[in-house]
C-alpha cells in the first residue's frame, strides 16, 4: 500500500522492456507535467491546513520581537507584493492555539533611512479585551538591511536572506470623469486591504472626504442589493455598503460592518489605507486643514502627527450593526426639502450628532409666534 500522499506502482523485475526515445520523451512530459501540476499552489483554503497551523508550536518566543520577526523573516517568499497604499505587509500565523497577526510597514519618508516597521499582536475578537500589539522600528543596528531599488521596490535583508518587496504601482490610475462630481478634488487611488480599490475625493464647498468604489479593475467583491433601497449595496464578502448615487453613475462607500472595526480586521474599512505614495504636495494637508485649521504646524503632508503617533482619521461612513441602520443615506437623498447643493452632504456622518451632516440644512429656523392684534 503507497505512503499516503504517493503514487502506488506495480512493478515486475522480471519483465523489463526498452522504451523508445520518442516514447521516453512522452512519459518524461507527461510526468513533468503531472509533478508541475501537483507543486502548483492551491486556490483552497483547506481546514487540515488551519488546524495544523494553529496546533503548531512554532519555535519562538512569542513575546520577543526579534524572535518573531525572525520567524516570520524566515518564512517569506522571495519576492513579495505589498498591496495596499500605506504599505503594510501582512501576515497570519497559529502558535500554541493562538492566531497572531501583524505587519511590515515600509512608511513614506522612514523607508529610505532603511527603517522598517514590525508589528504584531494576537487577534482581537468580541469576546476577549484587545491584546498587547508588540512594535519596533528594525534597522541596520537591529541586523535589518534595507536597501532603495527604486520608488516601488526594495530589498531587505537578514540572517542571510533576502527578499524584495514590491509596493503598489498604481501612479497611473484615473478616475472615470463620470465618477468624480463637480467640484471635487481627486486626491490619489486606494487599494484596501480587503482588496476593494477606491477613490478619495474632497469637496471644499461641503468641506467633507468621500471613498468612491474604483470600478475599473477586477471585482474584488459581490454586491448585493439591500432589503431597505435599491440604492444600497452590500459587499457580499467584506460588508462594505454603498450607495448607488442619483446623479452620476458611482458608488459612495456609506457603511463598515461595525464587528469588522471593532477587531480590527481586513474589513475593518480604507481609512488606514490612503493613498501615500500618489498624493500630490500639500493636497492632504490643505483638505484637513480646511476642516480643521486648529491643526496647522501640527500634522505632515500625510496627516501625521510629527511624532508618527497619530494620523488624522478619515472615515465619513457609518459603522453599522443592522442593515436598517442603512436606511437614513437613502430618506437623506430623496428627501425633497433637502437644498440641491446639499445632496453630498447625505453620505458623510456628522461626528458631533452622530446623525448625516446634510441634516443641518434641513433643520428649520423656530417660527416666530404669531403675534396677537391689540384690542381697541
Amino acid at each position: 500500500m503507497p505512503a499516503s500522499g504517493c503514487v502506488g506502482v506495480t512493478t515486475d523485475r522480471h519483465r523489463r522492456r526498452s522504451v523508445a526515445p520518442a516514447a521516453l520523451a512522452a512519459v518524461l512530459a507527461a510526468t513533468l507535467g503531472s509533478a508541475a501540476f501537483a507543486q502548483a499552489p492551491s486556490p483552497l483554503d483547506l481546514n487540515e491546513q488551519i488546524v495544523e497551523k494553529v496546533t503548531k508550536a512554532q519555535d519562538l518566543d512569542i513575546n520577543d520581537v526579534k524572535s518573531v520577526f525572525a520567524f516570520v523573516f524566515k518564512n517569506l517568499p522571495d519576492r513579495a507584493k505589498v498591496y495596499p497604499t500605506e504599505h503594510y505587509y501582512y501576515f497570519r500565523f497559529g502558535h500554541r492555539g493562538v492566531n497572531y497577526n501583524g505587519n511590515l510597514r515600509f512608511e513614506n519618508e522612514l523607508r529610505d533611512k532603511g527603517k522598517l516597521h514590525f508589528a504584531y499582536t494576537a487577534d482581537f475578537s468580541e469576546w476577549l479585551p484587545p491584546g498587547d500589539t508588540k512594535h519596533q522600528l528594525l534597522e541596520a543596528k537591529d541586523g535589518v538591511e534595507m536597501e532603495r531599488i527604486d520608488d516601488f521596490t526594495y530589498r531587505v535583508t537578514y540572517a542571510g536572506k533576502t527578499v524584495v518587496f514590491e509596493l503598489n504601482r498604481m501612479e497611473g490610475v484615473k478616475p472615470p470623469p463620470d465618477a468624480i462630481a463637480s467640484g471635487e478634488r481627486y486626491l490619489g487611488p486606494i487599494f484596501d486591504e480587503s482588496g476593494v480599490r477606491f477613490f478619495l475625493v474632497y469637496d471644499p464647498k461641503l468641506k467633507q472626504f468621500l471613498y468612491i468604489l474604483d470600478e475599473t479593475g477586477p471585482e474584488a467583491d459581490a454586491l448585493i442589493t439591500s432589503q431597505t433601497s435599491d440604492r444600497i449595496l452590500l459587499g457580499q464578502r467584506t460588508g462594505f455598503a454603498y450607495y448607488r448615487d442619483h446623479k452620476l453613475d458611482r458608488r459612495i462607500l456609506i457603511g463598515v460592518f461595525a464587528m469588522n472595526s471593532r477587531v480590527n480586521n481586513y474589513y475593518d474599512g480604507p481609512f488606514d489605507q490612503l493613498p501615500d505614495n500618489f498624493i500630490e504636495g500639500e493636497a492632504l494637508r490643505e483638505a484637513i486643514l480646511d476642516i480643521e485649521p486648529q491643526m496647522k504646524g501640527q500634522i505632515d503632508r500625510f496627516g501625521s502627527s510629527f511624532d508618527g503617533e497619530t494620523r488624522y482619521m478619515i472615515a465619513p461612513y457609518i459603522h453599522y450593526e443592522h442593515e436598517d441602520d442603512l436606511a437614513m443615506f437613502h430618506r437623506c437623498a430623496t428627501n425633497k426639502r433637502l437644498p440641491a447643493d446639499a445632496y453630498y452632504a447625505c453620505f458623510v456622518i456628522d461626528e458631533q450628532s452622530g446623525g448625516l451632516k446634510a441634516e443641518r440644512a434641513l433643520r428649520r429656523k423656530p417660527e416666530r409666534p404669531a403675534r396677537r392684534q391689540q384690542r381697541q
